[in-house]
């Protein structure tokens, strides 16, 4: 029988994809799980899952006609969520762009490799109210990411957070942070019936960076099969919001 939620990608469930299973099972979120690795199969398609979620898993991984199907799935109702990474969005092999999810996805996503590797601080800002970031203190103690792809918000798309890029100076003792540019990195909307979202960063290091450790507790979580983790509370909330979300 499958479960609420099938997890595509993030290397292997004992590696960095310990970090969204932990997530998700200390939120009470069962799911269903293929490492980068694995080929995508017709009978995963078919089923019925509340959501789909991909990161890091590689568009080669599907057969021809497969994706066409996930998008119909979504179009009568179930959920979509990517993540960004090497491997997702466009990247290095994700490659989504000339796949159906084109048209799914509440992005428009680059022609080319979009990744965006940063060494200075990257801050998340919130945009209006939404059940997903609501409850979260963005304003009063704002996290940061090391790194994203580059997407740009459909126009019946709602942008949520973005990331702020600050160029860093150390001079006689002053530090001067310059505004560079804002991106799009999380971003909500609609295919048919079904719920859709993109998080521009990752949910597991390297990207995902300080956000990680985002909250004012520390929690400890173990996916079966995963490696156990040691998180910030306010980290998983957010990250477990967006999945219920998308799961409607």
């Amino acid at each position: 029988m499958s479960k609420s939620v099938l997890y595509l990608g993030d290397t292997k469930l004992d590696q960095a994809g310990s970090y969204l299973a932990g997530v998700m099972d200390y939120h009470g979120i069962d799911f269903d799980y293929l490492a980068s690795d694995e080929k995508f199969s017709n009978s995963l398609a078919e089923a019925d899952y509340r959501a789909v979620i991909i990161s890091d898993y590689p568009s080669g991984n599907f057969a021809d006609g497969q994706l066409q199907v996930m998008a119909g799935k979504v179009k009568a109702g179930a959920g979509m969520l990517m993540f960004g990474g090497w491997d997702s969005f466009v990247g290095l092999d994700g490659l989504y762009n000339e796949t159906h999810l084109a048209d799914v996805l509440p992005v428009i996503m680059a022609s080319s490799d979009d990744r965006v590797n940063f060494s200075g601080p990257c801050i998340v800002e919130r945009h209006g109210r939404h059940e997903i970031t609501d409850g979260l203190p963005f304003e009063t103690n704002a996290p940061a990411i090391g790194g994203f792809n580059l997407l740009q918000a459909k126009g019946e798309a709602e942008v949520l957070l973005t990331s702020r890029r600050f160029r860093v100076a150390a001079n006689d003792g002053q530090i001067e942070f310059e505004p560079l540019d804002k991106s799009p990195l999380l971003v909500v909307g609609k295919f048919g019936r079904g719920k859709t979202a993109a998080f521009a960063s990752d949910a597991a290091p390297h990207w995902v960076g300080p956000l990680m450790d985002w909250g004012d507790e520390r929690i400890m979580a173990k996916a079966v099969g995963s490696e156990e983790i040691e998180v910030g509370n306010w980290y998983a909330e957010l990250f477990a919001n967006m999945i219920k979300w998308v799961c409607g």
